[in-house]
């Protein structure tokens, strides 16, 4: 990053990982002070507005996401990955949460700047997700000492076949609440404000998860976005609030919204049915295991998010939650396939218990990726210098400096 006449230009490259779309950064070309750093990245979104129409975001929440990738940090990693949610509305980051889907992009753009050393048949990247303190492994297919790109790996919600990059949430328990079942239960009763009470399990594996039994909600579980009620919504967001709550991750007398707290998230499922997904295609009950749908900043997910598929898949495993219920009379074992708008997800599940404690050993799912940009981002001085007491000129001037060139192991 370094001065430019009156901006700043900054390295990025946008890429899709999985069903997401988002921008890397190298740490080293961000400021080291956060309010600083925060205000240029949602400047480099074009947030606060709903269209992001002056910046790099797509206007959706699956178009909105950063990555930021630095040194490893800790032993046994190749790279640091900080995922951040960037709102639409508000100006607003939310470093809470992760993105399986961003990490399937970070393992590749590791692979293709050189960060790791290429093995074949697979190249393993250990990538330390600073969100979440654990380590995710991408595995990047590699044939003759070349990335391997062309495949016939398909991913439902974005078009074509690639190579299949497996990505895998070993010791994924616990990332946010250090259990599996933060309330200690496979299910608990949420009573509303209104009188209304629904039961829920709550899983926290790569991501909080609240999953609520679609039927109890009056619904079938096939539903598409336009089919969704503004009262259903609304009973997802203080049932989410409502556990949130619960287990310490939104404080009494917060302001809560689906931007400025992403975490808990929310699903609700049911039992296998045929369904049309968003492009009228038919996915027949018994290709899925379970039917799911998965809100994001508060609105219905286009797919399935991977890190709370891994959250589905561990809850599946746990005898009386509500989605081992639902699976309980299935043949399936060690794998999950998702019923989602978009069609289906696949997931590779172990799960250990002992005595009262579980350990996810393996939550591996297949994700495409691909490179779609690189070049520089322009954020104005002015977005950076609110007012005089805020920050001088001269000491950004000093802060900023060029760092192309320098490789992300560097250490600095």
């Amino acid at each position: 990053m370094y001065y430019l006449g009156n901006n700043y230009r900054i390295m990025c490259t946008l890429m899709r990982g999985g069903t997401s779309k988002g921008v890397i950064i190298r740490r080293i070309d961000l400021p080291p002070q956060p309010e600083i750093r925060d205000r240029m990245i949602l400047r480099i979104f074009g947030s606060p507005d709903q269209n992001q129409i002056d910046g790099l975001g797509g206007g959706t929440s699956l178009t909105s996401k950063l990555a930021i990738v630095g040194p490893p940090g800790r032993a046994g990693a190749d790279i640091s990955y900080t995922f951040g949610q960037v709102g639409l509305d508000n100006s607003v980051i939310d470093y809470a949460p992760t993105c399986g889907n961003m990490a399937t992009a970070v393992g590749l753009y590791a692979v293709e700047e050189g960060l790791v050393t290429l093995t074949e048949p697979v190249t393993r990247v250990h990538i330390y997700n600073t969100n979440i303190q654990k380590v995710i492994i991408a595995e990047v297919p590699v044939r003759n000492g070349q990335v391997q790109y062309e495949g016939d790996f398909s991913i439902d919600g974005v078009p074509g076949s690639s190579a299949k990059i497996m990505l895998d949430y070993p010791g994924s328990e616990g990332a946010f609440t250090k259990q599996l079942l933060p309330t200690g239960q496979p299910v608990d009763l949420i009573e509303l404000n209104d009188g209304r009470s629904f039961h829920v399990t709550v899983i926290d594996a790569a991501n909080v998860v609240v999953f609520v039994r679609a039927e109890e909600l009056g619904l079938t579980g096939k539903e598409l976005k336009h089919d969704l009620t503004s009262d259903v919504m609304a009973a997802l967001e203080h049932i989410r609030v409502k556990v949130g709550k619960q287990i310490g991750l939104i404080k009494n007398g917060d302001r809560v919204t689906p931007d400025t707290h992403a975490l808990p998230k929310i699903s609700f499922v049911s039992s296998p049915k045929d369904y049309q997904t968003m492009r009228d295609q038919l996915t027949a009950k018994g290709d899925i295991d379970v039917l799911a749908r998965y809100i994001s900043m508060g609105t219905l997910h286009k797919a399935f998010a991977v890190s709370g598929s891994v959250a589905l898949a561990a809850a599946t495993t746990i005898e009386g939650t509500i989605p081992n219920q639902i699976l309980a009379s299935s043949a399936s074992k060690g794998n999950l396939r998702i019923g989602h708008p978009s069609g289906q997800i696949y997931i590779e599940i172990e799960v250990n218990k002992t005595n009262n404690d579980y350990h996810v050993k393996r939550a591996a799912i297949g994700r495409t990726a691909r490179r779609l940009m690189d070049g520089y981002a322009y954020v104005p001085l002015s977005t950076l210098v609110q007012s005089a007491e805020a920050i001088d000129q001269a000491a950004i001037r000093h802060m900023v400096k060029d760092h192309q060139g320098l490789h992300i192991n560097s250490g600095s």
